[in-house]
């Protein structure tokens, strides 16, 4: 990716009945939310949730045009009619992204914890204070459909910058976000150790 040229990211977390988006513009080091929130199909049929989820999904990526999609791969389930309810809503997201000329990728659950938090077994409310914190929000996302899919898009801008969107990728993102001068509470909430940078300013700080 050219780095004067702005990459525009959906993120999407995945279900039939709620689903996550985010669109996040990317310039550099600098990401910027331009919307983000969770469609919700309702409680009738399932063909009638994902024809929902499908309008829901096109509407934000003609408003938005977002140039990348990245969707939340699924959990394996014990339970057959889970796992293929879980698939088909993958589904609809891949398909509504492709519709539009998306390049769509995935990513696992463990390795977009990873990216945002540095664990791959952070907990919900862990990733939503680490997106909050990354994207400088006034506010944590209303849900943790809203929130895994803010996540989900900064795992793919970490990707764009890395050619893995692990500890290598993580840290060349947080240590550009650190030339953007992040305020005090900022530094305080990132993961002990996340990168060198990190360290040294979290130690000089106190």
């Amino acid at each position: 990716m050219n780095p004067a040229q702005p990459l525009r990211i959906l993120g999407i977390d995945p279900g039939t009945r709620h689903v996550g988006y985010c669109v996040l513009e990317q310039r550099g080091f600098e990401l910027r939310r331009l919307a983000s929130g969770c469609i919700k199909a309702g409680d009738g049929d399932i063909a009638g949730r994902l024809a929902a989820i499908h309008r829901g999904l096109t509407a934000v990526i003609a408003k938005h045009s977002p140039s990348a999609a990245a969707v939340e791969t699924v959990f394996t389930s014990r339970n057959p009619k889970s796992a293929i309810a879980i698939g088909e809503g993958r589904g609809v997201a891949v398909l509504s992204a492709a519709q539009y000329g998306l390049e769509v990728k995935g990513y696992e659950p463990t390795l977009v914890k990873k990216a945002v938090a540095g664990n791959g077994r952070a907990g919900k409310e862990q990733v939503r204070r680490m997106v909050r914190v990354l994207l400088r929000l006034d506010a944590a996302p209303a849900t943790d459909h809203e929130s895994d899919a803010i996540a989900i898009a900064i795992t793919h801008a970490m990707h764009c910058r890395q050619a893995r969107p692990t500890d290598s990728g993580r840290k060349t993102l947080l240590d550009g976000l650190r030339k953007k001068s992040l305020p005090d509470f900022v530094l305080r909430q990132l993961p002990a150790g996340a990168t060198p940078a990190n360290r040294a300013a979290r130690s000089g700080r106190r």
